[in-house]
């Protein structure tokens, strides 16, 4: 039988540990042989971090009774011998659930009340502030009382049609999409906004995050579910009905939501859920099968996917074979299948990307730190052609040598200023790029956009704003670009200039390119413009819901420009340490060649032993170079030999996002 999904992500969440402490014990034995500058250690420490918490985001998403919370037990949690998510029949979960681990927080389920969709923070910020959310307790060793207590993600609470149009699940103009009245004239909501689940389950424990989200109108009523977390899905399994196909509704989810310019192809996938209600014995297997296969083409044809990109499955069939340990019935629901695909496929590209990260800034760290090893090799010749130039001399030529050595100390302590001048010159270029990318000036860009929103009646050139605030953000990188590109000019000539002077090594690091952020915010704007279309003019005349728009795409905005940042102040660390290193160690050496000196000047058989030494020393530094060599090549081949394993778990940890 094919390895599951759940066994290849524990062995990637194997390997993951392993890489992220292998880095660390090379940070402690470069630290150990006076190698971790500020740069490297900056660099290491990010990897650390990229390894163990960088993700992979999966999003399943459906209409509701597509069997989504269903699909979470049977692929995750049949460990548990029985449903850990609600999934009766109807509609089961009705706010969004995330499930994920954090070591810091208690086993327990939060609940954020629904009423704070009245109020203008995003979720986002809520998060920020945990006495807004209802805690309670859970019992990870026993089953049916976590079972219990998930069920509360299914509550609901009745309201008036105006308090359930102020809550965004009451629209005049969609009257299909809304909820049934009672005789009382009340309608049922959702009792919560979002659920938070924190328990130690070994695949959550490893960074699978699971959001599982209800259908169509709480896709459209939360806007960071829309233009936030499944935009930057990198895969998204979208469920349908095996026996309904694509209704009118799902086509309407796939459409708005799923389907942008910029959406990978080989990023979406599509399973046709409950093919067990075609199993009929009246039909043969082989009738059974022809209209599964009749079902995917028809699905395949009316959302424009190659066929072999809509998988056929019965999640419901695939829990129990797994609880039952029948496998039979496992192969018969085709879940392995679809295990397979999330592992090779969709995870495994993540994987490639993550693994090629790794290999370009390991050898990146192998080169910073090799430069410091050659300059102390150099060092080293360079005292050994001076003591060896003195053997056979008298008194007078070893004090003339020191006076010389010191002269050359004076004279290189006094070329101090060219230096600071260097610093001076980068970081005031460096200041303005943190201004153009700071959360100042990007509350600015957001206080414009909102000011348009805000404003009463149908927002017809609502596209024109954010296609204006786009193209200032856009502008803003493209600035950024041509500072760090004059930058780097400033660096390549003024560290020419310092190695032609003091015999330095410098090399300026590569800058960073700014264009992979520009793409983000052309991602991010067609994922914007694409909801701000006629079919939602009505949802933005209503101020309140602008205003959780606009706070949805700070956020992502925010998250773009940070990173930016982090790249370019990853870049100027690692160019100031490079400089900051060389003069330790040239330094260092002054003080190294006039101790020499010293002590050949009070004994007569001091030259040949500190020529010895230097020698011993010239080894040493041999031996730490090829230490670090294999070290440094022992990591990469160790994530090339991840990829060669079955990749079905991601080299990060995986957000599955089910709506």
């Amino acid at each position: 039988m094919a390895t599951s999904f759940n066994e290849q992500f524990d062995q990637h969440g194997t390997w993951r540990r392993e890489f992220a402490l292998r880095l660390k014990l090379l940070g402690e034995w470069m630290k150990d042989h006076d190698l971790l500058d500020a740069g490297v250690e900056e660099r290491l420490r990010r990897l650390e971090g990229q390894v163990r918490s960088d993700k992979v985001m999966v999003a399943f998403v459906a209409e509701f009774s597509r069997g989504k919370s269903e699909m979470i037990n049977a692929l995750f949690f049949a460990g548990y011998g029985r449903r850990i998510m609600p999934a009766s029949a109807g509609r089961t979960t009705m706010c969004p659930t995330e499930m994920g681990y954090d070591a810091d927080v208690p086993p327990c389920l939060r609940l954020l009340p629904i009423e704070t969709r009245l109020q203008p923070q995003a979720l986002m910020e809520w998060r920020m502030a945990p006495e807004k959310w209802i805690r309670i307790d859970l019992d990870v060793n026993n089953p049916q009382q976590l079972a219990k207590a998930l069920e509360k993600v299914a509550e609901t609470r009745k309201v008036t049609q105006d308090e359930a149009r102020a809550l965004g699940f009451w629209h005049n103009q969609a009257p299909e999409d809304n909820p049934m009245v009672d005789a009382q004239g009340m309608v049922d909501v959702p009792k919560w906004r979002h659920a938070l689940i924190n328990i130690a389950h070994p695949l959550l424990k490893q960074g699978l995050v699971i959001l599982d989200t209800p259908g169509l109108n709480a896709i459209g009523a939360e806007p960071e579910l829309t233009v936030s977390l499944i935009p930057q899905a990198h895969a998204v399994v979208f469920m349908l009905g095996a026996d309904t196909g694509v209704t009118k509704s799902d086509l309407s989810i796939w459409r708005e939501h799923l389907i942008t310019e910029s959406t990978d192809p080989d990023a979406r996938l599509v399973v046709l859920n409950k093919i067990d209600t075609l199993w009929d014995a009246l039909s043969t297997p082989a009738q059974i099968q022809a209209q599964i296969e009749r079902q995917k083409a028809s699905t395949a044809d009316i959302l424009g996917l190659p066929k072999e990109r809509v998988i056929a499955v019965s999640a419901q069939k695939g829990l129990v074979a797994k609880v039952t340990e029948d496998d039979e019935l496992l192969r018969r629901s085709c879940l392995p299948v679809l295990e397979d695909v999330l592992g090779r496929g969709m995870m495994g590209k993540r994987q490639k990307i993550l693994g090629a990260a790794m290999a370009s800034n390991i050898a990146d760290l192998r080169a910073e730190s090799g430069r410091v090893i050659n300059i102390r090799k150099r060092d080293l010749t360079e005292q050994m052609m001076e003591l060896k130039g003195l053997q056979g001399k008298n008194a007078t030529v070893i004090k003339h040598m020191r006076n010389r050595i010191s002269q050359e100390q004076a004279e290189f302590d006094q070329g101090g200023a060219k230096i600071h001048a260097v610093r001076s010159v980068h970081l005031k270029l460096l200041r303005e790029v943190f201004g153009i990318l700071g959360s100042s000036a990007l509350k600015k860009e957001m206080a414009q956009l909102t000011d348009t929103l805000m404003q009463k009646g149908l927002k017809l050139g609502v596209k024109r704003a954010y296609g204006e605030t786009f193209d200032r953000l856009r502008a803003n990188l493209q600035k950024v670009q041509g500072l760090c590109t004059e930058i780097q000019s400033m660096l390549v000539a003024s560290f020419k200039l310092l190695n032609g002077e003091y015999g330095f090594s410098l090399q300026a690091p590569t800058e960073p390119d700014m264009a992979r952020f520009v793409a983000e915010l052309d991602t991010i704007e067609r994922n914007h413009l694409q909801y701000l279309g006629v079919g939602n003019a009505f949802k933005l005349a209503q101020p309140e819901f602008s205003d959780r728009l606009v706070r949805a795409l700070s956020t992502r905005l925010r998250s773009v420009h940070e990173n930016a940042l982090g790249e370019v102040e990853l870049w100027s660390k690692s160019a100031a340490a490079q400089l900051d290193a060389q003069l330790r160690e040239r330094r260092r050496n002054f003080a190294r060649r006039i101790e020499a000196i010293d002590r050949i000047s009070q004994a007569a058989g001091g030259l040949d032993n500190r020529i010895g030494e230097i020698s011993a020393q010239e080894s040493a530094l041999d031996q730490l170079d090829s230490k670090l060599s294999e070290l440094t090549a022992y990591l990469i081949a160790a994530q090339d030999a991840a990829q060669l394993m079955s990749v079905a778990a991601a080299t990060a940890p995986v957000d599955v996002v089910i709506a």
